[in-house]
């Protein structure tokens, strides 16, 4: 058996980022920047007040309360050619340039309707120059970087992106993950099945996985147990996706159509990994393209996608070393999670809750048999119980949120 890391490492070290290309910016969100970002214009683009109420000179406040004469109102969108004068205040409503001579704005909780001929204003309070006023360039300045290469574009990030005027992008691709099944066994409809078979579960719980992780999943369906079909499957989706993963057919010593495939058309490597669930894994190229070979076991390819697979995805996508998971957070055993010494590190599916102190606890969400999917899905977490550890209610224990 070979360490997590190294699979992991040999995984990364032969996937590559896929090339940056130009993006509109409503197809970015979740991207990888593949170049830095710099604003051409500063943000605010010119001075605006931040509430609604009265621009005016703060001298003019000065003694308040005082009278002013109202000359105008100005709302989101004027010019803000108006000018206020001496004694003199405009209207003005929230995002409103400034108008000239006015140096504050004076909030409308802070005003009152003042009497006697002509439109005027009573001033309760007085306040200094620059007061409620956005001053250009004062969340971003002209020429300045905004965002770094290798940013990953998150929802405010995409208004940045957009209030800096980028409307294109250049990020690396989303990948096109190919996810197939193989096995005479496997059926995919809803009526009964014969003795024999089973229903093909990994297929839809990978392509899922892969969505939920920000890629697209390319259905490639069931292969029957035969080598020409397995040949044909893995060299379409390697023709016409970045990566392929496969469940099944990966065990030391058995012998699978898909070992002798990929063998014969793939640059593979065969695993024996020190964990519990997900032992086995191959990882390969197959016409340059990446090959993931998952455990057949529902709960073991679930769990070798986590651990393997989605980092590996995350490195073609241009997700830097320290952002390609799995994360660890520190919880409690809220049960016993040890388990006797065999040489593996075992990933534990756990229930997790917080208590009224917001300290994270874990108890087995059920059976751990690498079958037993129902138990996986009433797993909010994988708890990291090292080999032989015996963590018992209170210990501390890494956990790996789902």
């Amino acid at each position: 058996m070979i360490p997590l890391e190294e699979a992991r490492e040999h995984v990364l070290s032969r996937v590559g980022t896929l090339p940056a290309r130009q993006v509109p910016l409503d197809e970015a969100l979740g991207l990888v920047l593949a170049e830095p970002v710099t604003s051409s214009e500063p943000i605010p683009a010119f001075a605006n007040t931040a509430m609604d109420g009265y621009a005016l000179r703060a001298a003019d406040t000065v003694g308040a309360p005082v009278e002013l004469e109202v000359v105008g109102t100005i709302g989101a969108g004027d010019d803000g050619s108006l000018h206020v004068g001496e004694a003199q205040a405009a209207r003005i409503m929230t995002g409103a340039p400034i108008p000239p001579g006015a140096d504050a704005v004076v909030k409308v909780e802070l005003t009152s309707p003042a009497g006697g001929p002509g439109d005027r204003v009573r001033v309760e309070a007085s306040v200094k120059a620059g007061n409620h006023i956005r001053h250009p360039g004062e969340d971003v300045a002209a020429g300045e970087q905004v965002l770094d290469a290798g940013t990953v574009v998150t929802p405010g990030r995409v208004g940045l992106l957009a209030a800096v005027g980028a409307y294109e992008v250049a990020a690396h691709g989303r990948p096109r993950v190919g996810v197939l099944s193989t096995g005479d066994e496997l059926a995919d409809t809803p009526g009964p099945l014969r003795r024999g078979q089973i229903r093909d579960t990994n297929r839809r719980t990978l392509l899922s996985m892969v969505a939920e992780a920000g890629f697209e999943g390319v259905d490639l369906g069931i292969a029957p147990d035969r080598p020409d079909d397995i040949s044909r499957a893995f060299e379409a989706g390697a023709a016409d996706c970045d990566a392929v993963l496969s469940s099944g057919g990966v065990s030391m010593g058995d012998f699978d159509y898909v070992k002798v495939v990929l063998d014969r058309i793939g640059d593979m490597r065969w695993m024996q990994i020190a964990i519990k669930p997900a032992k086995p894994f191959a990882f390969g190229l197959v016409d340059g393209t990446p090959v993931f070979g998952l455990p057949g076991n529902p709960v073991s390819s679930m769990v070798s996608f986590e651990l393997l697979a989605k980092p590996g995805l995350r490195a073609m996508a241009g997700h830097g070393a320290d952002d390609l998971g799995p994360a660890l957070v520190r919880a409690v055993c809220g049960d016993e999670l040890g388990h006797r010494s065999d040489g593996k590190t075992h990933f534990v599916r756990v229930a997790a809750t917080r208590d009224e102190r917001g300290v994270l606890r874990v108890v087995r969400s059920g059976g751990q048999g690498s079958h037993q999917l129902a138990a996986m899905t009433r797993a909010d977490a994988l708890a990291v119980v090292p080999d032989g550890a015996r963590l018992g209610v209170g210990d501390p224990v890494d956990v790996i949120v789902l």
